[in-house]
């Protein structure tokens, strides 16, 4: 499938004013942003195994058996031994252009490269090799234009032949921007688009993942379509099926053969029934927000970020009642700080606030909520509830923490700089 020339969607829109009463042009400049790139021949070339190194952003975060893999933001994925919990240790880094989600089922790790799939064997982590590459299988991928940028020039990028690796910001006079351009902060898409962990061998990603595996299948998200690939012969994924998710789609959670995809305005309930097709079931609205969703039982936890480019002012975290998936309802609603990713454990609820740290609430009663503990001074973006451990992510570090009844103590934090 090939990346086509697109029309990118947000209408730009600048009010430019005179920054004195002389009317002085050289003040008058707005910020455009003009792509690095590299022809996909050499972008497919620049996958590597190596040592260890500093992140530059910490993205999403997955567990493995004794390890924790922690993506950096389209860039690769760092490799972290985590055999004691008290003292992690980076061992490896795998440069993958592109890459913001990953799983892993049998040793075997699938990872998105902007618009390809990618499939190392991690069997042995000392030898990691890449075994198979499927091309153009995306039709979105995040370029992530700088939030400084109010216009864009693409220059000799090619649509067709061409990747996008990151910007270049450049202060040009206003006369010389096209006030036409439309800009998209966050993904490239095809126009077709637009109209159209139980397993102990399966690794557990945190609650922003796009990625889920569930038995012989693989199933991503991107902002409008779900790529479903059977991984049956795990060396050798074949892409089964694409279709139409839903809007601005940006998490996906797996829970009782139902798939939760977290949107800016809602969450959509599709039924694993069919595997290779899943099926459209119901959809809950709420205003627009980043939110990302974790299911147990009846009911839905869903935390919506206002304040930013996902649309309104207020932080919530919402219980959603989904006894009845034909039909979720909201059940109770609770104002948040600055909420990001989430996570269950046995009658405990995880909430990462961003600034505000991370936040236990008790869900004896899973709708009526009882906040009793928070752990502050920390940037807490996402968490993982393991079986004897918590893990979370936040201002590049990985925290650790482990249960002890219904609350959890300290164990370690490492710094991914």
């Amino acid at each position: 499938m090939k990346l086509n020339r697109i029309f990118l969607t947000v209408i730009l829109s600048i009010v430019l004013c005179a920054c004195n009463n002389n009317d002085d042009e050289d003040l008058d400049l707005v910020a455009v942003a003009t792509p690095e790139f590299v022809s996909k021949t050499e972008f497919r070339k620049m996958v590597d195994i190596g040592a260890p190194k500093p992140i530059v952003q910490a993205g999403k975060i997955y567990a493995y058996g004794h390890y924790i893999f922690v993506n950096d933001v389209n860039k690769g994925v760092h490799i972290i031994d985590n055999t004691n919990p008290k003292s992690p240790s980076a061992i490896k880094y795998i440069n993958i252009p592109g890459n913001e989600d990953i799983s892993i089922k049998n040793n075997y790790l699938y990872a998105d490269s902007a618009t390809d799939l990618v499939v190392f064997n991690i069997s042995d982590i000392n030898n990691i090799t890449q075994v198979e590459r499927l091309e153009n299988v995306f039709e979105i991928y995040n370029y992530n234009i700088p939030e400084e940028a109010v216009a864009t020039d693409f220059g000799d990028y090619d649509w067709e032949t061409d990747i996008i690796l990151g910007w270049k910001l450049e202060q040009k006079p206003s006369e010389e921007v096209d006030p036409n351009i439309w800009i998209e902060r966050g993904m490239i898409f095809n126009d077709a688009v637009m109209a159209a962990a139980a397993e102990s061998n399966v690794g557990v990603g945190g609650s922003l993942a796009r990625f889920q595996i569930k038995d012989n299948y693989l199933y991503t998200v991107g902002s409008y379509s779900m790529a479903i690939f059977n991984i049956q012969d795990l060396a050798n994924p074949e892409l089964e099926n694409t279709q139409y998710a839903g809007w601005n789609i940006e998490t996906m959670f797996e829970a009782d053969d139902y798939l939760y995809l977290g949107s800016t305005n809602g969450m959509y309930i599709y039924d694993l029934n069919n595997p290779a097709a899943p099926a459209y079931v119901s959809e809950f609205v709420h205003w627009e927000g980043c939110d990302p969703v974790v299911v147990d039982g009846d009911y839905a936890y869903l935390t919506l970020r206002g304040g930013n480019l996902c649309g309104q002012l207020e932080s919530v975290l919402e219980v959603i009642d989904i006894s009845d998936k034909t039909n979720p309802t909201l059940a109770k609603r609770y104002t948040l700080d600055n909420p990001y990713g989430l996570g269950i454990k046995d009658n405990m609820l995880f909430v990462c606030d961003g600034t505000s740290g991370l936040k236990l609430f008790d869900r004896n009663t899973p709708v009526d909520l009882n906040l009793v503990r928070t752990i502050g001074n920390i940037q807490a973006t996402d968490v993982i509830p393991l079986e004897n451990s918590l893990v979370m992510i936040g201002d590049n570090t990985l925290y650790q923490y482990k249960y002890i009844g219904d609350n959890i103590s300290f164990l370690s934090s490492f710094s991914l700089n």
